[in-house]
């Protein structure tokens, strides 16, 4: 790479950078509380372990609910605003668990005002993350879409890797307290940095109807949500798995999936706008089917870490790249709506593969889990091929 050419893509990185630090924020926000509510909501406040988990989820579902709407108000108000209010929500998500701290002598007033939070910190993960994705399109160049959802990623999961440990440390010195605190300093800080950046001018012009914006990327949603389940059952029953063949090691493999996830968004992120967000979803489906075929049948933790490090590579880019092309179906005017909604599929996969994953668990055993997921991801081949074979039909007809 010429000198040149380094310091252009230099200068577009930390332009990047300089907005997507916004979903750090907010992505702090939720890792900060994760280990921390669920211990409060049962010990501190005397609730079942089934409630416990239930605090948890509602930021899950309010987030699925919302994400849509948050890419519509982009389009309609600019993305600037769009952070801002979705990091008032994180922050406002804070200071009701400071007021939950305070009323644990009224066990369901606490819990009641941490139900609220949840629900707040869902509408900011919703608006800051599909914001700062469009604030950062916006201030680059459309062609750099697949980079700008690359590093919004890197942000999040690095953001998420930093704020459980994190909210661990903080609770043990001064408990929920500090977390909360904490969250509320670093939104109020983020909100005056996004508040003195310049906005981006709202495109113009007729806007699509939702059901006509669905229709156009309901493929891409579709191919996400089929390769999320990757991801989600090595997230959520990789310490089982491990449990049930006796071994240690669970956390580490866990760093494995995350380090392959970061350095393919390092380092392949150019690699979208090189190739095209199909060819590299393609090449993607087939190395997440490696990694998972791999834990499925790994008969020692080696062959299982290797697994899930080449899942994380795989995983990795499928949500920059099919992101880049959903956004190309539609408007300039109807961007936000259109990632909004394709980003819900995320959202409804992770959500669905809990419960799936539990019934396959009960019937066939946890490493069973793992080839189902491979052959989840294989329908995420097909979806990707068809839209292949569509963009080649209507690339000939012009």
């Amino acid at each position: 790479m010429s000198p040149s050419k380094f310091q252009t893509n230099l200068q577009l990185n930390k332009r990047i950078i300089s907005i997507v630090i916004f979903t750090f924020v907010c992505y702090l926000s939720i890792g900060l509380p994760l280990a921390v509510l669920p211990g409060f909501v049962h010990n501190g406040l005397g609730f079942n372990s089934v409630l416990a988990g239930l605090i948890i989820s509602l930021q899950y579902f309010s987030t699925l609910v919302s994400r849509p709407h948050a890419g519509r108000y982009a389009d309609q108000i600019g993305p600037k605003k769009v952070v801002i209010f979705g990091l008032a929500c994180c922050g406002l998500s804070g200071l009701l668990y400071v007021l939950a701290y305070f009323s644990t002598a009224i066990p369901l007033l606490s819990l009641i005002l941490l139900c609220i939070g949840r629900v707040l910190l869902g509408l900011g993960e919703s608006f800051a993350s599909t914001g700062s994705i469009l604030w950062g399109i916006g201030a680059t160049n459309p062609i750099h879409t697949g980079r700008v959802i690359s590093w919004n990623g890197v942000a999040t999961y690095g953001a998420m890797a930093l704020g459980a440990p994190l909210g661990v440390l903080l609770n043990m010195h001064f408990g929920l307290l500090g977390v909360a605190v904490f969250i509320l300093l670093i939104a109020a800080l983020a909100i005056a940095l996004a508040s003195s950046k310049p906005a981006i001018v709202v495109a113009t012009g007729k806007r699509l109807a939702f059901r006509a914006v669905l229709g156009k990327i309901w493929l891409h949603g579709l191919g996400l949500g089929f390769g999320t389940f990757g991801f989600g059952v090595i997230a959520t029953f990789i310490t089982l798995y491990y449990a049930d063949k006796h071994w240690v090691g669970a956390a580490f493999t866990l760093s494995l999936f995350s380090v392959g996830f970061v350095g393919m968004r390092l380092i392949f992120g150019n690699m979208i706008s090189r190739f095209g967000g199909l060819k590299v979803s393609l090449v993607s489906f087939v190395i997440e089917i490696v990694g998972l075929l791999l834990i499925w049948h790994g008969h020692d933790p080696i062959t299982v870490q290797i697994g899930a490090l080449l899942t994380g590579c795989g995983f990795s880019l499928i949500f920059p790249a099919l992101g880049m092309e959903a956004v190309k179906q539609v408007p300039q005017q109807n961007q936000g709506t259109a990632l909004g909604t394709y980003g819900a599929f995320l959202d409804l996969g992770l959500g669905l593969t809990g419960p799936i994953a539990g019934l396959i668990i009960s019937r066939f055993g946890t490493p069973s889990i793992y080839l189902a997921a491979a052959g989840i991801v294989l329908l995420a081949i097909a979806v990707t091929l068809r839209m292949m074979s569509m963009q080649k039909s209507s690339s000939s007809s012009e």
